[in-house]
């Protein structure tokens, strides 16, 4: 019944709907919006599908950027995205001796989706028009085209020294990494994180203490070729991004611009991904197979399914899950249905049983009729206990000696298994030793799958000498009884 803890920790994302209006509102797909809206019988095309150079100049008019210098650049960034997202249909140009027969252009079937597709349909579109970009970001960069240039006026893929393979798996690194700091609790969460930070994730080696003069060159390049990327990957919505200072990128012989703090770090390029970023991340991630979780995931699943799902959740995002789960549901099904998949003698039970019960604290007083058909299991009993007798509930058995020990050492498994703070899981275990004197004594004879494990941990982790000694013997005593 266990599973495996997620790669990644749970992402939050807003609504498809909020998200399909953010792509939308993304100035790349907004602009390719637009031209696709004004092709026509009388918009040209070369053979390539891009405008003629003789129709830049209206699309930049179109797009409110006549008076922009850079706007023919950005009319063609955004025809192109139009019609690799489908949003226009073109009818290429002729080539060889028709060349000068340019071809035609109008509205795609996509542009429809705009304003009567669903969100996941908008979303769709959105998703294409960022494999589309991404794929320009990591194309090479042309700074000397004669150089790389044949004989029969083709470029010589060659001379270019690029692995487009490399490349793109670097990026795609980079986009994981910056996902993973925004999502890690006690990462970046909704701020920007430092472009030499981001850079220096891929490159310099986690073993490594100083970084050599090479790797900070390295580390240097790396910025740079992820200032032109985060520039081309911002307007279609994707990363929020301060470039890199141009006083930094002055040309040798350049006269710098004056000095600035040395200190800010902000001066180097400052990163986050929208939400909309987290969305289109998290998908690449899932369609190459990597587990990245979202909080909601788990809203229609079975009780088996939650309890093994959110194992590796954070506690605030493991509370939400189960708080969305419960929403839908009947209180005393829902009860029922987590007490019976917390059952069992696997690796994985303890946390699911800790996190039965911590599920059980957000449901109401419906769940007592539930919660009581459990009193006398000896796996459910102790934790049905403490759910009562934290509601105030008469009639309350006693439990027996046996169920004592035997939820302390349950309970101790679990926090184990939960990558739990240190401090918390001490404080837990002197409490529990100081409370019941002889607990060594008691505890070693518990039958309990992981009794030998958990004593092990508290002779480790106990701060008092004597105790953690009492602890180690006591491990060895179950062992022995086990025989493992």
């Amino acid at each position: 019944m266990s599973a495996e803890h997620p790669t990644l920790p749970p992402v939050r994302l807003p609504a498809d709907a909020e998200l399909a209006r953010d792509a939308l509102a993304a100035p790349l797909l907004a602009q390719a919006v637009r031209l696709a809206r004004w092709a026509g019988p009388a918009t040209r095309v070369d053979a390539g599908g891009d405008l003629v150079d003789e129709q830049l100049p209206e699309a930049a008019e179109v797009l409110g950027l006549a008076d922009d210098e850079d706007g023919e650049t950005w009319a063609g960034d955004a025809w192109r995205l139009a019609v690799d997202t489908g949003l226009v249909t073109v009818e290429d140009g002729e080539e060889g001796e028709d060349a000068d027969l340019p071809g035609r252009a109008g509205p795609g079937e996509n542009l429809a989706l705009v304003t009567g597709g669903s969100p996941q349909d908008v979303l769709g579109l959105w998703l294409d028009g960022f494999d589309a970009v991404f794929a320009d970001a990591v194309a090479p960069v042309l700074d000397d085209l004669d150089a790389i240039l044949g004989e029969d006026g083709e470029i010589d893929i060659e001379a270019l020294d690029w692995d487009p393979e490399a490349e793109a798996e670097f990026l795609e690194g980079v986009l994981g990494n910056l996902y993973l700091l925004t999502v890690s609790e006690g990462g970046a969460g909704e701020g920007p994180v430092p472009l030499p930070a981001l850079a220096a994730s891929m490159v310099v080696p986690d073993d490594m203490g100083e970084p050599t003069d090479d790797v900070l060159e390295q580390v240097s390049d790396a910025m740079m070729r992820l200032d032109e990327q985060f520039r081309l990957l911002e307007p279609i919505g994707l990363v929020e991004y301060q470039p890199v200072d141009e006083a930094l990128m002055a040309e040798e012989g350049e006269e710098p611009a004056p000095p600035v703090d040395d200190e800010d770090v902000t001066r180097y390029g400052m990163v986050r991904l929208t939400p909309l970023g987290l969305y289109g991340v998290r998908t690449r991630m899932l369609e190459a197979g990597v587990d990245a979780p979202a909080v909601g995931d788990l809203t229609e699943k079975d009780a088996d399914a939650l309890l093994d799902g959110i194992a590796g959740y954070p506690a605030a995002a493991a509370r939400e899950e189960t708080a969305a789960w419960l929403a839908g549901r009947d209180a005393l099904g829902a009860a029922r249905e987590l007490l019976h998949a917390a059952r069992g003698a696997d690796a994985g039970s303890p946390l699911r049983r800790l996190h039965c019960q911590q599920t059980l604290s957000l449901v109401g007083a419906e769940a007592e009729p539930a919660v009581r058909e459990v009193l006398d299991d000896a796996e459910l009993g102790g934790l049905a206990r403490v759910w009562l007798a934290e509601r105030g509930a008469a009639d309350v058995p006693a439990p027996p000696e046996s169920m004592i020990f035997w939820l302390a050492i349950d309970t101790i498994a679990a926090q184990l298994s939960s990558d739990g703070y240190l401090q918390e899981l001490q404080e837990l275990i002197e409490g529990l030793t100081g409370r019941h004197s002889g607990f060594f004594e008691a505890a070693w004879r518990v039958e309990h799958p992981a009794t030998a494990e958990v004593l092990e941990a508290m002779g480790r982790l106990h701060r008092d000498k004597a105790s953690a000694k009492e602890a180690r013997k006591a491990a060895f005593k179950a062992r022995s009884r086990s025989g493992s």
